[in-house]
Order: C-alpha cells, then structure tokens, then sequence
C-alpha cells in the first residue's frame, strides 16, 4: 500500500521546466518528524524538495567516494574564518524558505560552471569561486556584486582606473582600496556550497568575497555540500544552460 501511495504520488505530480510542482502526499521519509517537504523558488519556478522515498535507495558512486588526494581534496574546517556562520541541511531548508524565497537571501553554488551543470542544489545561482579568485577580473566582480546587492560608491570610477593602470594584478592592490570600491549596505545574506566537506572551492570563494569587503556576520558556509546533501537523500536539478552567468575554467 505505501509503494502504491508512493507511485501514485509521483505520478500525480507535474513537470514544469525540469521544476516537481506538485501533488500533495503523505511521505515515509520526511526532513524531520513535522517537516515534509520544503518549497524553494529556483531561478523563478517552484520547486518542492523531499527526500528520496525508496528505502533501499543508495547514493550514486560519485558521491560514495571517501578518499580523494590531499592536497588539494583536504578536510575543510566547519567555520573557513571567524565570524562566518555554519550551517547544516535544516539551515540551508530554512534559509531557503526565509531568505531565497523572499529575496532577501542567495544560495550560492561555488562550484564551475561544468559541475552547476551536472545538478545544483534546488535554489541555488552558480557564481564560480574563481570570480573572487586571487586575481579577479573586475568586470566579473561587478556583476557578481550586482547580484548580491553591493553597489559601487559613487564617485570611484577613476579611482579604480587608476589603480588598476598602477598594478598589474588585482591581488596587488591594498585591501583599503579594494573596500573603498563598495557599498555593502544592502548586501544579501550568501550560503555558499561546493562538492563536500573536502572541498575548497566556497570556503576559498568566502575568504576572498571578505577580503573585498563583504560583511562577515551575512555569510554562511555549508560546508556538507552536494555529497552530504546527496548522502542525506536530497535532490538536485539539472540548471538550464542559460542560466550559467559567468564563463570560467580551471580550478578544482
């Protein structure tokens, strides 16, 4: 019978541009005792997350690897620098429905653009780590600041011409500068995410995003990342590709 609900479930519910909208059904496996389901807004549609129902689902050998070579696949620390919060799964859920869904908040996928492409996690915008890289483009920075609602200060234009005619590398200038570009009053609270708890990608992301300026208390770090949240049966989705704003390669 609950096989047959489950089916019945599934069945009911509708595909909407790779997005499930849909059908209400009692669950066997909930996010916890009271929670079912959790509905975020992925890049304007609905999409209901719940956890993989089949008991006897395992997950996907990618994600099963334990032993990766160190470096660069190191353990990463639960708080990548003071002040930065750590966040686990039901964070993430509650960050998504108070602050994705609202506008007040981004779910940042810290990922290549090769890796968003292969599944994100529901909610999520893909701003590689390396547009916050040791040597970011300004362009990318801009665009990528424009998205988490940091302005530029009025009246610095020419100073960052400047600047940047007077060093060769971004990573040269002094961190004064860097800050004196931005305005971070309205800046969005962030989750940033990578591939798992031996990943480097977003805390990296985050110690660059701070050292433009990017105020420390609006940051979290999850740190589990697509293989705990795989692990956890989660589900992914698949982005559209033009959804993927900001060409890069290299890295991890």
């Amino acid at each position: 019978m609950k096989q047959m609900r489950r089916v019945f479930g599934v069945c009911a519910a509708v595909l909407a541009g790779g997005v499930w909208v849909g059908a209400a059904q009692a669950l066997d496996v909930k996010i916890t005792e009271s929670r079912e389901t959790v509905t975020v807004q992925h890049h304007g549609k609905p999409y209901v997350i719940q956890r993989e129902q089949d008991p006897a689902h395992v997950v996907d050998a990618a994600w099963g690897k334990t032993s990766r070579k160190c470096p660069p696949f190191c353990l990463q620390p639960n708080v990548p620098l003071p002040g930065v919060h750590a966040v686990g799964e039901l964070e993430v859920l509650d960050f998504m429905e108070k602050k994705v869904n609202t506008g007040q908040g981004l779910l940042i996928d810290s990922r290549l653009p090769s890796w968003y492409m292969s599944g994100t996690i529901p909610g999520s915008i893909n701003i590689p780590f390396t547009v916050f890289g040791e040597i970011p483009t300004a362009a990318d920075v801009e665009k990528a600041f424009k998205l988490l609602g940091v302005e530029r200060r009025p009246n610095v234009g020419g100073l960052r011409r400047s600047l940047e005619r007077q060093f060769a590398a971004w990573d040269l200038f002094d961190a004064r500068y860097k800050t004196a570009y931005w305005d971070f009053t309205n800046a969005k609270e962030v989750v940033l995410w990578c591939n798992g708890p031996w990943c480097g990608q977003s805390p990296r992301a985050i110690k660059n995003l701070v050292k433009l300026g990017y105020p420390l208390e609006r940051i979290h770090y999850y740190r589990g990342g697509m293989q705990m949240w795989k692990v956890l049966g989660l589900p992914s989705v698949v982005p559209e590709p033009n959804t993927v704003m900001f060409e890069v390669s290299g890295g991890e």
